[in-house]
């Protein structure tokens, strides 16, 4: 039996079939501004700023949601915001985002708008979830430095053993006492196993292997 027009069940079920069209219409439209085309001349965008955009439109309508036409809610939900104080360092701009995104699941939550709250939650995770799959993967930038008389003689095999464990690999410089390289790691790579490989290409020991890593 369909609910009385009027009556709390009702209006609860018209809260979510907005939610249910609103939400993913915020989503696409968000999308479509953060991908638009990179004009000649402009700086290319970090795929983090492109995904907090998308996710800062998705809350936007379920904030919208929330006030609907009561400015008690509008009040309240600016207070709310206002008290929101996080001094720590943030490196991935999602994560403000994501904070936003709790706040307004909550204040969703605190108005008896349930379903609301939960399948906003339910979509930004699954938005999340598919942003973050295709980010690229997080890298570690080092200076390394080959030392050792007659090095150079190493080359091809310290290339070749590099480049099957490496994510980029330049050469910088290249000379009878060293070489150097511009190495690209995976986040979670250790430099001491590659450290040893190399090292264990001179069976006489006189080669010295140092890692420098780079500041963002």
């Amino acid at each position: 039996m369909p609910p009385t027009p009027g009556t709390p069940e009702s209006d609860g079920m018209e809260l979510l079939i907005r939610a249910a069209i609103s939400i993913p219409i915020a989503a696409v439209l968000g999308a479509a501004l953060a991908f638009r085309p990179v004009r000649r001349g402009t700086p290319p965008r970090s795929p983090a700023v492109i995904q907090t955009q998308i996710i800062l439109a998705i809350i936007g309508a379920v904030v919208m949601i929330v006030v609907g036409a009561s400015l008690a809610r509008a009040f309240g939900i600016a207070g709310a915001a206002s008290l929101v104080r996080y001094r720590s360092k943030i490196e991935d701009p999602k994560d403000a985002a994501v904070m936003l995104a709790a706040l307004a699941v909550g204040l969703a939550s605190g108005t008896g708008i349930y379903l609301v709250a939960t399948g906003a939650t339910v979509f930004i995770l699954a938005v999340l979830w598919l942003l973050e799959s295709l980010e690229p993967e997080a890298r570690k930038e080092f200076s390394l430095k080959i030392k050792g008389k007659d090095v150079d003689k190493l080359r091809p095999r310290v290339e070749a053993l590099l480049r099957g464990k490496v994510r980029r690999l330049e050469a910088r410089t290249t000379g009878p006492g060293e070489l150097a390289y511009e190495v690209h790691l995976p986040v979670g790579a250790r430099t001491d196993r590659l450290s040893n490989g190399i090292l264990a290409l001179d069976p006489a020991g006189k080669i010295e292997v140092v890692w420098e890593e780079k500041e963002k």
